[in-house]
Formats: C-alpha cells, sequence, structure tokens
C-alpha cells in the first residue's frame, strides 16, 4: 500500500515538499489548507480546505485517511494547530515531524527590539514615533486597535477586519519584495517604526535589510515555543531525512 503522507501547509516550505513527495512513486501526498487566504497558490497532490475539529478531530481524520506520516508544515505563529498535530500523532502513533524555516538573526547596525507578543509590541511604539510600519499580519491588529494616536501603514496579502487602529492604511501585497522597494516604501511613508513577527525566510527578509539602511527601529516579535518534546527540522531534505524517504 502506498504510504499516506499528510502536510499542514500554508507556507512556501509546505508547497515544496508536497511537490517532492508527489513526484515520489508510490507515495501519497495531501496537503491541509486553513482557508484563511481565498486563492492559495497551486499545489502538488491532493488538497483538503478547513479545520479538523481540534486535535481530536484531526486524530480521527489520521485514522479514517490512515496517514502514515504527519508533517507540520505550517507557519511559525500557528500555534494552536502544532500543538493540535502534537496531540493528534501522539494519541495515534503517526510519526510526526515539524517543519520550520530558520527565524532571522540581528546584524550589524540592526536596531531590534524583541518582544514575545503583539501586546508587547505595541506598549512598546509608542516611543518611536508616530508612523508604525505593520507587516504581522491581518490577523492580530486588535493588539493596535487602541492605539489612536498613531498612523498605521498595514501590508497584509488579503484586507484585515476589524478591529483595526482608526488611522490605519492597508497595503494589499504578497512578497517576495525586493530592498530596494522596502526602502522606497517606508521612505514614501515616512515610517518611524517596523513592526514584524519573526517568521523568517526570504520572501519578506527585505524589510529588514531596508530598515537597516534607513537606522529605523524594529519590533520582532519572538516565535511561541514549540510544544514540550516537539523538534524542529530547518527543510525539505530534513523532513524526507525523518520520514526515512532519502534525498530531494
Amino acid at each position: 500500500m502506498s504510504p499516506h503522507v499528510l502536510v499542514l501547509g500554508g507556507t512556501a516550505e509546505a508547497r515544496e515538499l508536497a511537490a517532492v513527495l508527489a513526484a515520489r512513486p508510490g507515495v501519497r501526498v495531501t496537503t491541509s489548507l486553513a482557508g484563511r487566504v481565498s486563492r492559495p497558490g497551486a499545489l502538488a497532490g491532493e488538497v483538503r480546505v478547513g479545520g479538523f475539529g481540534g486535535a481530536e478531530g484531526l486524530a480521527r481524520w489520521l485514522r479514517e485517511q490512515r496517514v502514515d506520516a504527519l508533517v507540520d508544515a505550517t507557519h511559525p505563529f500557528a500555534e494552536t494547530i502544532t500543538a493540535n498535530a502534537a496531540r493528534a500523532a501522539a494519541a495515534t502513533g503517526v510519526p510526526a515531524v515539524v517543519l520550520r524555516r530558520p527565524g532571522w538573526r540581528p546584524g550589524p547596525g540592526d536596531r531590534w527590539h524583541p518582544v514575545d507578543s503583539l501586546g508587547a509590541a505595541a506598549d512598546l511604539l509608542p516611543r518611536f514615533g508616530s508612523r508604525v510600519f505593520l507587516t504581522t499580519g491581518r490577523m492580530g491588529l486588535a493588539a493596535f486597535a487602541h492605539l489612536t494616536d498613531l498612523h498605521f501603514v498595514v501590508r497584509s496579502v488579503e484586507p484585515p477586519e476589524p478591529p483595526v487602529p482608526p488611522h490605519t492604511e492597508v497595503l494589499l501585497a504578497r512578497g517576495p519584495f525586493t530592498a530596494a522597494d522596502e526602502s522606497a516604501l517606508l521612505r514614501e511613508h515616512c515610517i518611524d517604526v517596523l513592526v514584524t513577527k519573526d517568521s523568517g525566510g526570504e520572501a519578506t527578509a527585505a524589510k529588514l535589510t531596508a530598515a537597516r539602511e534607513l537606522a529605523l527601529p524594529v519590533v520582532v516579535v519572538r516565535r511561541p515555543p514549540l510544544p514540550e518534546g516537539v523538534v524542529a527540522v530547518p527543510d525539505v531534505a530534513g523532513v524526507l531525512d525523518e520520514l526515512g524517504l532519502g534525498p530531494p
């Protein structure tokens, strides 16, 4: 029987992994998407959209679909999904791997201010100026909604839903972005401070280079910790090794 791999997706790494697995003779791959983006890119293999109903629902799906391996390749800040995946894997005995691209690291000249949450980021902002470039995604804007004296430039793939800060300008865009483009954006909007999550990867890292070149402060929200006993691998090759499928 062909091995069945479930990939919890939504990242570029998940898409890459699905393509590699789908190209393997005898491997069945299903990618599950949360459905928060209305027009996701094409994916190799089978695709399902929507939640499972918590850890118990995911465990039931793993059993019903005879899944042989589970790969959590969700966003580094998808804390609830990662916890549910760990619980479902433990409950079913299905081998599980977490795929997480490495986080960013500050370099010479960076003015980073690490925090542990969006709320902590909001608390810092008034000290840096009145114009904020907010690139933490559209789901957590409520944490900044009380900052009525600041002007926010918000970039996201799709329009955010309320509550949002009262003075908000929305830029709809999807990376990758160049450092030149990011520098131009920061200058055009007279940005005083950048706020970002430590998502890692190259697709959205250019804003950090631009902020360094313009000597702007950057408030960086740290990643949530992985569930106890869960270890992540940094790339597709690591996943294949963990699953015993050999090199890409």
